[in-house]
């Protein structure tokens, strides 16, 4: 088997003659047909995922009020504009509301509690049982927005939420306070955090050379991070958002590189020889699991966030690569190897110790650790195996059952999933008709939504918060 580093091309670690002769055990066709009778059962655990994700609660009927225009300055209603659009769509994407259309909603602007009329809302066509509102103005340069939400069948007691935000009056500041407004409506009603405020960092393959760029959770405000003019690929972010680990081809061939994303410089890593790609931060932000081919065999290492006391933790045949800690606890890696032929997912404590494989045919890759620690996420090719034919689509499993659930399906080739750190988002990749971009959807597969398009953007990473 073949080491290979899977830069976003959707290449894969293969050995076709293996696969020939595997198939021809008489113990594997017993294998395949139990293999083929499994998915019925595991498919009737949708349910039990949308529980495990906190998407299977009942949803929130609410409504979004236009802001009023607080003053009559040029900018106030160009930055209405932008903020309306997107606090409703931050709310939308949150997957915990019921929402109601903007066609349904009264065309009233209450800008203030006593200009809110509940029974606009409460009753038909809205149907609402909360209501956000406020003002928007702009004065000498200065943005100021004053935000409520009110539960529109408590009149004794309705305020929920009332905030005032104030920021540069430019489009960057007013998107940034409906992200903070949508944000503290989710953990006011969902009791959990938003997302509206984190960024995704991705590969953008451009000319012969690919940089890291970062975006907004919606895919809004591209900034590019690096600038080598060479290959760098698998961002990671820190659990802090303080530094940035990525794999980058240089003189001494493919190397990780850390850059401080609050100095805006490199700084130092002492990287162990040979091919060191995929780092992943452990959830204190003080060490980094990688796959390193310094001592031969590529294998997962760990060591110091500056490379220092380095250890190997697997001495396992084939290629060992893409480790991510359990972020809930620490103690465990999965990751993905080759040391059965095709590349299956396995798990092991942050020591190497107690091994275990998750996935059973096929070939699975790109796992990617929940919040909460009970889920992975992988890209699992099962047509590669004793299964459903099929293509390379989006998986979660349940680590301790192996039960899993198929998110995506046949829409394309998808691959390098990562969680939003609320548990109930994930970001992926998707190649169709030889272009490939950024997606997201529900961690149940639902509300999949594109967030870039320009054909050539791969491996994102979500941060931590």
């Amino acid at each position: 088997m073949q080491y290979n580093q899977r830069h976003g091309d959707n290449s894969r670690m293969k050995t076709s003659p293996r696969i020939s002769r595997h198939l021809s055990s008489p113990l594997l066709l017993v294998l395949a047909l139990l293999f083929i009778l499994a998915p019925a059962s595991k498919l009737r655990a949708q349910d039990w995922v949308r529980t495990g994700t906190n998407l299977g609660v009942q949803r929130i009927r609410l409504a979004v009020a236009g802001f009023k225009p607080g003053t009559n300055d040029s900018q106030t209603f160009v930055l209405k504009s932008i903020f309306d659009q997107v606090l409703y769509s931050d709310l939308e994407n949150a997957g915990i509301f019921d929402m109601v259309s903007k066609s349904m909603a009264p065309p009233a602007m209450p800008g203030s509690p006593k200009e809110l009329v509940l029974s606009q809302w409460s009753q038909p066509p809205s149907n609402a049982q909360m209501v956000a509102f406020g003002t928007l103005g702009v004065s000498g340069g200065q943005l100021t927005v004053q935000g409520y939400l009110y539960d529109t069948k408590n009149a004794d007691t309705p305020q929920v939420l009332g905030k005032q935000y104030s920021a540069q009056a430019n489009e960057s500041d007013a998107r940034d306070i409906a992200h903070r407004f949508a944000d503290e409506i989710i953990l006011r009603l969902g009791g959990i955090p938003g997302i509206a405020q984190t960024k995704i960092y991705y590969v953008v393959g451009r000319g012969m050379h690919k940089e890291i760029w970062v975006m907004d959770y919606d895919g809004a405000n591209k900034q590019q991070v690096t600038h080598l003019g060479s290959d760098s690929m698998a961002p990671a972010v820190s659990p802090d958002n303080s530094k940035l680990a990525f794999e980058t081809f240089g003189k001494y061939g493919m190397q990780i590189r850390i850059y401080s994303l609050l100095l805006h410089r490199y700084l130092h890593f002492v990287s162990p020889g040979g091919t060191t790609i995929s780092p992943s931060w452990s959830p204190d932000g003080i060490h980094l699991a990688y796959s390193s081919s310094g001592a031969g065999n590529p294998d997962i290492y760990v060591s110091d966030a500056n490379g220092m006391n380095r250890h190997r933790i697997t001495a396992f045949r084939g290629p060992n690569a893409q480790p991510v800690w359990n972020p809930k606890t620490g103690a465990q890696i999965a990751w993905e190897s080759g040391m059965t032929s095709l590349p299956q997912i396995y798990t092991m404590d942050a020591d190497g110790s107690n091994v275990s494989r998750l996935t059973d045919g096929g070939y699975a890759v790109s796992p990617s650790w929940s919040p909460n620690g009970q889920f992975l996420a992988f890209a699992w090719d099962r047509h590669y195996g004793p299964g459903a034919p099929g293509g390379e689509d989006i998986y979660i499993m349940d680590i301790t059952t192996h039960r899993w659930v198929q998110l995506t399906h046949g829409q394309g080739v998808n691959d390098f999933p990562s969680w939003a750190p609320d548990g109930r988002h994930i970001v992926f990749q998707r190649t169709e008709g030889g272009r490939t971009d950024i997606w997201s959807m529900l961690a149940n597969g639902q509300q999949q939504e594109q967030l870039t398009h320009n054909g050539s953007s791969t491996m994102p990473d979500w941060s931590w918060k």
